[in-house]
C-alpha cells in the first residue's frame, strides 16, 4: 500500500464511522416494531405450548410423527400449539394441532434460503421475523411449556436459553420436555456426568428442570399435571 491509498482510506473512515452508528441507531425503530407486533398478536391467542426441533426433518421420520402426535394430545388438553413455523419438526407440530382442532400459531424467521412457513399454521397466527432473539422471546414469553425434538444448534440454543431464565429466576419456572429417549441421552448423560459431578456447574436441583419422555401421551400429560398447580399466565 502506498502513501496515496493510505490517505485515501484516512479520509474515509470517519465517514464510514458515522454512517455505520447512524445505520444502527435507526435499526432500533426496526427492533421495537417486530416486539409490538409479536406482543399484540401473542397476546390474544391464550395458553400455548412451544414444541422446537430440526426444519430437516422429513415427514418419514419417526420424530415427524412423535411430533404431530405430541401437538395433537396437547391439544386435546386445553392448549395451542407454537412453533417456529418452518418445515420439519415444526411443520409436524402445526399438523398436530389442526388435527386436533387446537390453536396453530407460527413464529416464522426470515431466511434467504431455507425456511418458509408451513401450511398448517392458522392464517391469522402467522408472525414473520427478521431477528432471532426477538422471535426466541415470543417463544418464551407466551409459552406454558415446552417440547423439545430432536435438532440442531438453533434447537439447543433454545432449550439451553430457556433453561438459563428459569434457573437464574429471569422467568418463571414452566414444564420443558425432551421428545425422545435415544436422542437426548448422550446430552443428559454428559451434563450429569461431566457438568453436573465432575465440574460442579450445576446443581442438582437443576436436573429437575427437565423431563424426558418417548411417548406422545406422556408429554402431554406432564404439562397438564404441571398446571394442576400453576395458574396459566405469561411468562415475563
Amino acid at each position: 500500500m502506498n502513501n496515496g491509498d493510505e490517505k485515501i482510506i484516512r479520509a474515509l473512515e470517519p465517514k464510514s464511522w458515522h454512517e455505520i452508528k447512524a445505520h444502527d441507531s435507526w435499526h432500533i425503530f426496526k427492533i421495537m416494531a417486530e416486539f409490538v407486533q409479536g406482543f399484540e398478536k401473542l397476546a390474544k391467542v391464550g395458553p400455548c405450548v412451544t414444541v422446537f426441533g430440526s426444519a430437516r426433518t422429513k415427514p418419514d421420520n419417526k420424530y415427524y410423527q412423535l411430533a404431530e402426535d405430541i401437538a395433537y394430545h396437547i391439544t386435546q388438553k386445553g392448549f395451542g400449539i407454537i412453533t417456529g413455523g418452518g418445515p420439519g419438526i415444526m411443520e409436524a407440530a402445526n399438523k398436530g394441532a389442526k388435527r386436533g382442532g387446537g390453536k396453530s400459531v407460527g413464529v416464522n424467521i426470515v431466511l434467504e434460503f431455507e425456511q418458509h412457513p408451513n401450511p398448517y399454521i392458522d392464517s391469522d397466527k402467522l408472525i414473520n421475523f427478521e431477528y432471532f432473539f426477538i422471535r426466541k422471546t415470543m417463544f418464551t414469553k407466551y409459552a406454558q411449556g415446552f417440547v423439545v425434538l430432536p435438532g440442531g444448534f438453533g434447537t439447543f440454543d433454545e432449550l439451553f436459553e430457556a433453561l438459563t431464565l428459569i434457573q437464574t429466576h429471569k422467568i418463571a419456572r414452566f414444564p420443558i420436555v425432551l421428545a425422545g429417549k435415544e436422542y437426548w441421552s448422550g446430552l443428559l448423560e454428559w451434563i450429569k456426568n461431566v457438568v453436573l459431578k465432575e465440574q460442579n456447574n450445576i446443581s442438582e436441583k437443576d436436573l429437575e428442570l427437565l423431563y424426558v419422555a418417548n411417548d406422545a401421551e406422556d408429554v402431554a400429560n406432564h404439562i397438564h399435571q404441571f398446571y394442576q398447580e400453576y395458574y396459566h399466565k405469561p411468562n415475563f
